[in-house]
């Protein structure tokens, strides 16, 4: 059985999809007519990135228990530089 590729990978062809007449108009306007399919391609794998780090996160938590929001906010605090950020957090 052949596993089937990847997001962005294997050649591309034609879909059909349907979309609001003004989502078209606006998406037209940022992309040009050309660039329709290369900019939804994009907006399709990151949303599928985040819907599988979403279920990864729920793994976790499933198996470890849900994260501490202040550890979150010093991690967060770490990676913008702020000196409030402990070094114990990381």
């Amino acid at each position: 059985m052949t596993t089937p590729p990847a997001p962005g990978e294997g050649p591309t062809r034609p879909v059909s999809v349907s979309l609001h007449e003004g989502t078209i108009a606006a998406l037209r306007e940022r992309t040009g007519k050309r660039g329709m399919s290369a900019y939804v391609e994009a907006l399709i794998q990151r949303q599928l990135e985040r819907e599988r780090v979403r279920e990864l996160i729920e793994d976790a938590e499933a198996e470890h228990g849900p994260v501490d929001p202040a550890a979150v906010e010093a991690k967060r605090a770490i990676l913008r530089g702020d000196s409030a950020g402990s070094a114990d957090a990381a």
